[in-house]
């Protein structure tokens, strides 16, 4: 094992993923299931019934005061002053020269409390960006370790959930509540990274492999790792954090402008109002279909008939559908 090796972290989950046999990989600091039974098996499993996914890595972090009295729709590019109590919005966290350090979710929990979901690789590095532009720092908490995370993807999402979660049928896209679950009130959004229907739910890192166990006695209901995942969010063209984001890309050149509220203050609010009007982005994400089944991976170059280099991939995979 190397030192690298050595430094991973595991999530709650890791022995119920070695027990079912999954193939453990590296990803973003932590050793994660990139596949079960196998890739193509378990993306088809989300597209027609319902998965399982481990997102336990992710950070969470709390945030108590008014939204601009503490500082945090400035940090945000998402408009979150008019939020209703009970919805989440995705977004962005931008530096000053408008590169993403990081896209996460934000829910309301309350007229001043605040939930906020990071990225697992950028947990760190996003907590100490609050800390250092928040108007009140001591209103804000990382509570990541004390949080286990499960993903249910699929049409039959719901379904498998109602009996385990009364009211569940009640949640409209990008919208979330409390629930009790095996004794244990849980958050649940009806938000995902699949294109399907889906939920998300927040338990204690505590009851995390309950809930899972629980999950799984259901025949519908099968894990899925990192591979199926890749292939469902490239379908939809959601874009993942080290590949189209990064704090060298910008929101307009990422194409999610219609993540960013221009009517209100926020860091990098003024270098991409600069790039639009310098003409808008001399660079932009584009989804493109190989002419061979040789998936392309990132950083390989894009030619033109000419022979010219036109741009890099970001991220590449095999699709059924192509």
């Amino acid at each position: 094992m190397t030192s690298t090796q050595e430094t991973l972290k595991q999530t709650p989950l890791y022995s119920e993923h070695v027990a079912l046999n999954a193939r453990i990989v590296p990803f973003g600091g932590w050793e994660m299931p990139v596949q079960y039974e196998g890739i193509l098996a378990e993306y088809g499993h989300t597209r027609k019934a319902a998965t399982l996914f481990d997102t336990c890595h992710m950070g969470e972090f709390l945030i108590r005061g008014d939204c601009r009295g503490s500082g945090l729709d400035a940090l945000v590019t998402m408009a979150i002053a008019d939020m209703p109590v009970h919805a989440c919005r995705y977004g962005m966290l931008l530096n000053d020269q408008s590169g993403v350090i990081d896209d996460l979710v934000v829910f309301r929990d309350g007229p001043e409390d605040w939930f906020i979901v990071v990225n697992g690789a950028t947990t760190a590095k996003d907590a100490g960006h609050f800390r250092a532009r928040l108007k009140q720092p001591q209103a804000f908490r990382d509570i990541s370790s004390g949080i286990g995370k499960i993903d249910v993807q699929g049409p039959l999402s719901r379904e498998i959930l109602k009996p385990l979660v009364p009211g569940i049928e009640k949640l409209s896209y990008y919208t979330f509540d409390s629930f009790n679950l095996l004794g244990e009130t849980v958050r649940v959004s009806r938000t995902g990274y699949t294109g399907e229907l889906g939920y998300e739910i927040y338990s204690s890192s505590a009851t995390v492999t309950a809930i899972w166990r629980k999950l799984l006695e259901n025949p519908k209901v099968k894990p899925a790792g990192l591979g199926a995942r890749d292939i469902l969010r490239l379908e939809v063209g959601y874009s993942l954090y080290g590949h189209e984001l990064s704090e060298t890309i910008t929101p307009l050149e990422a194409g999610l402008a219609r993540f960013v509220d221009f009517t209100k203050e926020f860091i990098g609010k003024d270098a991409l109002l600069k790039q639009q009007k310098e003409g808008g982005p001399r660079r932009k994400i584009a989804g493109f279909i190989s002419e061979t089944r040789r998936a392309p991976r990132q950083d390989n170059k894009i030619y033109e008939e000419a022979g010219e280099a036109i741009g890099i991939v970001t991220s590449g995979s095999f699709s059924p559908h192509c």
